[in-house]
């Protein structure tokens, strides 16, 4: 299997006009930037020689960049000077957002930080504020570099290619070490999955720096398929059909977005703008946070009007540990599956009948690109299918590990069973095999344990939800208080949920009590507090992820920003003690 840099100068020699790279800066009248292969070849060669002058190989290049063409052409660039790319978000509003950029950049250890010179007055204020050093900045859409003075890189197929840092959804970002062979590897089994050919056009608004966009689109368009096209997320935040008018106006033939973008879709595309599109040309990957079986069966039932096939919308399951893809199938419609929802508590997948409480669940395809283990994660027992327990991963698509991270490179990657199968890849995430499909159940550290009972917060946001229709479309956070947080009362239930500000104070507390009325009946949990925040307020990593252990680390701290909170007395009482200790 060869390194990216021969597939991608082989495309350049063979393609030369062929569009390697399109950006559709105005969705509406189909305005587009587009780069060819020649000119990616020869702009990539100018960048990487100018990198070469100042960096070794194995250097790390932080990648900054507004939605266009130019992002695509720097980590090319830094494929052609045999540096690692660090692809990550423009310095945010937030001092989160900004604080979390100056750790990757520390944490990377990076010489040169590359963007586009609309971008560099706030990159470097970003710099210059969070005190990074050490790294020169460049603007990569200027003259600078010769692409006739660029020289061929050693690299192999074990050469790092990328550092892609982890969302963080249950901790702090860890810097993925991805390998040219990691890379393709994962690139074919995306393109044999989902029965793509070098026809096909793949396109989407999933930002670069996210593995969705990077190894999910734009790889697979550069190095097997007719070229990639991409549109602004933003422009798609506002206005969902801009995305579904592209694909049907550039021929795009596969797409890809997390499950919060079809939702969307279904909320904000009229009957009107259905009326004039064509999706019969399209498959779309659905994945990055967990896949509900609502959201798949609606999309699929909505776009039919619109030429969209009954297997035109793929659940699949993947993470940056993984490069990206871990399960996928095309070819038939998605399982959905309903399931005992007492037998899920007790972590067995099991098809419920009519007279017991049920939950829906969708597969998410068969094992593509890694070898799946089912596994006890107290026990490392494997375990049978119909089981849940642990994913565990092997396979030429798991990575080399985390960056500079030995202690959590030998935890996650090194993993055992107890019959002695390894090294495996433990991903955190809970799931089981079950007719040949596998099933995303939760991330292990957000299960909550109540009274023997395992409860997965997913199912109650959901539930939340689905119940009452002033949280229609937004996001909620549900963990769990008690001891482990110094909190001295009984373990229970924290509901946080964004909400529109609109309503009146009477109206969030009838709200409020309603919520914990839902979750009592439905789940039979003691509910100790339901704090309602503005849209925004609950914290999502990159993906759409929801963040609960920052959340329940925020309303510990006393630090949320809410419209109401209905809390007990007792936990008032105790969360003030905390609180006064803490301080002290």
């Amino acid at each position: 299997m060869p390194e990216l840099l021969t597939t991608l100068r082989e495309r350049a020699a063979r393609e030369p006009q062929q569009p390697a790279v399109t950006f559709v800066s105005d969705v509406s009248d189909i305005r587009r930037t587009v780069r060819d292969r020649a000119q990616l070849d020869m702009h990539s060669r100018r960048i990487a020689s100018w990198l070469q002058e100042r960096l070794t190989p194995r250097d790390r290049a932080l990648l900054l960049y507004s939605p266009g063409i130019e992002f695509t052409t720097a980590f090319s660039a830094c494929l052609y000077a045999g540096v690692i790319a660090v692809p990550a978000p423009l310095p945010g509003r937030y001092r989160h957002e900004r604080r979390r950029l100056a750790a990757i950049a520390r944490d990377a250890g990076v010489r040169a930080v590359l963007t586009q010179r609309s971008d560099l007055p706030d990159v470097e204020k970003w710099i210059a504020e969070e005190g990074v050093v050490g790294a020169v900045c460049q603007p990569t859409d200027s003259d600078e570099g010769d692409p006739d003075a660029w020289t061929v890189p050693e690299v192999s197929p074990e050469t790092l290619a990328l550092l892609q840092y982890t969302s963080g959804s249950t901790g702090d970002p860890k810097g993925v070490m991805v390998t040219h062979r990691n890379l393709a590897a994962n690139v074919d089994r995306i393109v044999r999955t989902f029965e793509n050919d070098s026809g096909t056009t793949y396109g989407g608004w999933i930002p670069l720096y996210h593995d969705m966009g990077l190894i999910g689109l734009m790889l697979p368009g550069l190095l097997n398929g007719n070229g990639y096209v991409q549109m602004d997320p933003m422009s798609f935040l506002r206005r969902p059909y801009h995305w579904l008018r592209m694909l049907d106006a550039c021929d795009v033939g596969f797409t890809a977005a997390p499950d919060f973008g079809y939702e969307l879709c279904l909320r904000r595309v009229t009957d009107e703008q259905l009326a004039t599109l064509d999706l019969s040309r399209v498959r779309a990957a659905d994945g990055s946070e967990p896949v509900r079986a609502d959201v798949v069966a609606a999309f699929t039932e909505r776009f039919a009007a619109a030429g969209l096939r009954p297997d035109g919308l793929i659940p699949v399951y993947g993470l940056a540990e993984a490069t990206l893809m871990a399960s996928g199938t095309s070819g038939r419609p998605p399982l959905r599956t309903t399931v005992d929802a007492t037998a899920l508590e007790n972590r067995v997948l099991k098809p419920a009948d009519d007279m017991e409480a049920s939950r829906v669940l969708v597969g998410c395809g068969a094992p593509a690109g890694s070898d799946v283990l089912i596994v006890d994660p107290d026990t490392g027992d494997a375990l049978p299918d119909g089981r849940i327990g642990e994913i565990w991963l092997s396979g030429p698509c798991v990575t080399a590990g985390y960056w500079e991270n030995e202690d959590a490179t030998d935890s996650t990657f090194r993993a055992y069973t107890r019959d002695g199968r390894g090294p495996l890849l433990r991903t955190g995430d809970l799931g089981g095999l079950f007719g040949g499909d596998l099933y995303i159940t939760g991330r292990r550290k957000d299960v909550l344990v109540l009274h023997g009972r395992n409860l997965h917060p997913s199912d109650i946001e959901y539930e939340l939800r689905s119940q009452h229709e002033e949280l229609e479309g937004l996001h909620g956070a549900v963990f769990m208080v008690g001891a482990d947080d110094a909190v001295d009362i009984a373990p229970a239930i924290v509901a946080v949920h964004e909400i529109r500000a609109h309503w009146g104070a009477e109206r969030l507390n009838r709200i409020a009590v309603e919520m914990k009325q839902t979750m009592a009946r439905e789940f039979g949990v003691p509910v100790a507090a339901v704090a309602l925040v503005r849209p925004g307020g609950v914290r999502r990593t990159t993906s759409g992820k929801v963040q609960r252990s920052a959340m329940r680390a925020t309303y510990l701290a006393g630090e949320l920003d809410t419209l109401h909170l209905g809390e007990d007395t007792l936990l008032t009482a105790a969360l003030a003690e905390r609180r006064r200790v803490t301080t002290r």
